[in-house]
């Protein structure tokens, strides 16, 4: 007897079009993990690759009666490059929402002299607990959040794992947030967030 890891694809294809739960879940095992790197590869980010991957597994079972595959893994590999193409626009609307919101909120809080006077030691603040981060998260951080190099760039830039530029993006974060708590005013959480959110 056949086992269900010796099906071809297109046979899985064919149980899964009549509702076969388990065909489902074995193009789930055999294709998730190529898939997640594919993605990470293109977003240098874990999180966005998975969710990229879970909402593409999510429209083929959703989908599964009136789509016709005719090449699995290719309709899988064109499906992740149309959402990651997606994922890029989004990020797009974001920033450009983003920037448009941090503009008047800047003109908001520096109406008057004193609000400013505020913004431009909070501003120093940050300046300074990143110039005290070591050599190598300083950085890192520094072309991931003041120059808005993905993690990918940054990865091929410096010649190391793509792993050690998150490791350090998070220990520079960890740093700043700590440096901060004494300075939460007004609008240190815009900052904050910009600062977090950059790129």
């Amino acid at each position: 007897m056949q086992t269900i890891s010796m099906l071809s694809d297109e046979e899985l294809v064919i149980k899964l079009e009549t509702g076969e739960e388990w065909a489902f879940s074995e193009i789930y095992g055999r294709y998730w993990k190529k898939m997640f790197r594919h993605a990470f590869s293109k977003t240098g980010s874990d999180d966005s690759a998975k969710e990229i991957v879970q909402d593409i597994f999510l429209d083929l079972w959703q989908r599964r009666g009136s789509t016709h595959i005719q090449e699995l893994e290719r309709y899988l590999f064109r499906a992740v490059k149309y959402q990651v193409l997606d994922s890029y626009n989004k990020q797009i609307i974001r920033k450009r929402h983003f920037e448009t919101v941090w503009a008047k909120s800047y003109e908001e809080v520096t109406e008057s002299v004193e609000d400013q006077m505020a913004f431009e030691e909070l501003k120093e603040k940050i300046l300074e607990c990143i110039s005290s981060f070591p050599e190598k998260t300083r950085q890192i951080f520094t072309l991931n959040r003041m120059e808005g190099k993905s993690v990918m760039e940054i990865s091929s830039l410096l010649h190391v794992p793509e792993r050690t530029v998150e490791y350090h993006i998070t220990i520079g974060l960890r740093h700043l947030r700590g440096h901060l708590k004494d300075y939460i005013i007004s609008f240190s959480v815009l900052v904050i967030s910009l600062l977090m959110h950059k790129g």
